[in-house]
This record gives structure tokens, C-alpha cells and sequence, in this order.
């Protein structure tokens, strides 16, 4: 059986395809996002805390130019063979470049349920995937468009809610470590699971919405974000086992590199060009990609990564 929290996309997705008057107020999804990113980060820097040594900045630095080239890699294949203008190549590549906070908590839900080894630095992925992406993506269209500035684009990127979140509980996590962060431990940490569930629940009702009706004139599109995951998986399998990280570790790397983003990139890719149709990247990232990767992905990149392991 899937982890109990797939359930409850499951529900959302089956509610949302037969239209039910099932819905999630947006206070509610707001709040909890919010609390996800910031327990993630919590969770990073809690592990972190009297841990860092110089092989952790070694692996780190490979997995944020993971996160530059993969984005690199799609936008000529999006603009060329999908056939997307230059502003929705663009946006596309750096959703896809960047990763998925949600299939980020799924993933690491199932390591720890699984207790399968992590490394310290783990939760520190999400980051380091994400503003790579992100950064090179608007410089690469204010290059071909001349649109924007450099500073403008490292604005919008280093203080979206996501960053902020991420970066900001890890921060806090370091410097007060389990100790300090106990009194808290019961409510965030504890409820964790329960975040994660009703967020999948709307994250269900968001696909079918998105998917309702699916647009089949942009069959492209939807036959690139379906495929997409399992062949980036596999940069994410590669730069695992040549880094040597554990098992846990290299599941939730190997996830992430599949997945794509719909909290940050959209946020970031709005406001730094208009022009983009947002819409196209969110039917993808979170039309498709997000429930392949929730649904079929997680599980059988879990079984690519344990033939390598258990074979080594």
C-alpha cells in the first residue's frame, strides 16, 4: 500500500474530476503551505545543527549546478521540438528546473516512514535545486529579450515565500538545534503527517481543476510533462551514486530532480515576465507532473535505486 498521505490526493483528485462541492479555503491552503516550507526547513536545519563539515559544501555544490543545467537542458528542447514560444520556454525550463516542495514532503515522509538513511544536509536539496534554476532561467530571457535586470531578478528570487521559508527555518533550525526548537516540536513536527495530508488533498483538487478539461490541443506539452520525470530521475540517480549518498538521501534527490515546481517558480516567473502564459507551466507541473511523480514515480525510482544498492 502507498503511504497513508496519498490517499488523500487521491481523494482530492477523485473529488475534483467529479466535480464535487469538496473545497479547501484558501486561508487554510495558504496556512499550510506556509507551515510545510517552514517545518521542512526546521527539519534541515535541526539536522544540520553541530553537523556541518566540508564534505557537505563538496556534494552540495554538483547538486546546484544540477539544478542550472537541468532547465539549460529543456529550454531548447521545449522551444524546438514542443514548440513553445520563447517566454513559455523559458518559464516551463525554469518550473522543472526548479523542484517541488510538495513532492519534496511526500518524499521525505516516505524515507522517514521507511527509515531509510538520510544525510544531514538532505533538506538542504530543495534550496539548492531551486534558486539555481530560478536565477538562470530569467537571466538567460533577460539575455534574449533584454527584459528586466540582473538585480530585479535576484530580488524577486532570493525573497519569494518559498526561499524565505526554506531558508529561514533551516537558519533557525542550526542555531537553536533540537534543544531549542523542543518546545515547538509537538505541534509542528508531530503534525506534520496531518499538514502534509489535507495540502495533498488540495493539491488533488487543484489537478482535477487544472486537468478539467484537459486542453488535448497542447498534447505536446502534456506528453513532455508525463515523460519528463522518469528520464530526470535518472540525473538524479547518476549524481547520487557518483556522490555516494545514502540510500534515503539519494531517493529524495532522485525525486526532486523529477519533479517541478508550482509554489516558487510561478511566483518568480509572474512577476519577472508578464509575457509568459503561467498557466501552460502550472497544467504541466502540477497537472501531470505532480501526480505521475506522487502516484507511479516515487515508487519506482525506489526501485531503480534499490537494485543499484543493494547490487554495490
Amino acid at each position: 500500500m502507498p503511504d497513508i498521505v496519498i490517499a488523500f490526493f487521491v481523494l482530492g483528485l477523485t473529488a475534483g474530476l467529479l466535480k464535487s462541492d469538496l473545497k479547501v479555503p484558501p486561508s487554510i491552503y495558504e496556512t499550510l503551505s506556509i507551515m510545510l516550507m517552514l517545518v521542512l526547513g526546521l527539519k534541515g536545519g535541526m539536522a544540520l545543527h553541530g553537523q556541518y563539515s566540508h564534505d557537505m559544501l563538496e556534494k552540495l555544490i554538483p547538486i546546484a549546478l544540477l539544478g542550472l543545467l537541468i532547465p539549460l537542458l529543456l529550454y531548447p528542447l521545449l522551444k524546438r521540438l514542443i514548440g513553445l514560444s520563447q517566454a513559455d520556454s523559458v518559464s516551463v525550463a525554469a518550473h522543472y528546473g526548479s523542484v517541488s516542495a510538495g513532492t519534496f514532503a511526500v518524499v521525505l515522509a516516505l524515507v522517514e516512514s521507511q527509515q531509510l538513511p538520510l544525510s544531514p544536509e538532505t533538506t538542504l536539496y530543495l534550496v539548492v535545486l531551486e534558486l539555481p534554476a530560478i536565477v538562470g532561467m530569467l537571466w538567460l530571457h533577460q539575455k534574449l529579450s533584454g527584459e528586466g535586470s540582473t538585480w530585479s531578478i535576484l530580488r524577486e528570487s532570493l525573497t519569494s515565500r518559498g526561499v524565505l521559508l526554506l531558508g529561514g527555518g533551516v537558519l533557525i533550525g542550526v542555531l537553536y538545534g533540537p534543544a531549542g526548537l523542543a518546545p515547538l516540536t509537538p505541534v509542528l513536527f508531530g503534525g506534520f503527517k496531518t499538514m502534509l495530508a489535507l495540502f495533498l488533498l488540495e493539491m488533488g483538487l487543484c489537478t482535477a481543476r487544472a486537468c478539467s478539461p484537459l486542453p488535448l490541443a497542447q498534447w505536446r506539452l502534456l506528453a513532455f510533462a508525463a515523460v519528463a520525470p522518469f528520464a530526470l530521475a535518472w540525473l538524479g540517480i547518476g549524481l547520487s551514486l557518483w556522490l555516494q549518498l545514502p540510500h534515503g538521501s539519494a531517493l529524495v534527490l532522485t525525486a526532486l530532480t523529477a519533479s517541478a515546481s508550482y509554489i516558487a517558480a510561478p511566483a518568480a516567473i509572474r512577476a519577472a515576465i508578464p509575457s509568459a502564459n503561467i498557466g501552460l507551466a502550472l497544467l504541466a507541473a502540477l497537472g501531470i507532473t505532480f501526480p505521475v511523480n506522487v502516484l507511479v514515480g516515487i515508487p519506482v525510482y525506489q526501485q531503480w535505486l534499490s537494485w543499484f544498492y543493494l547490487n554495490s
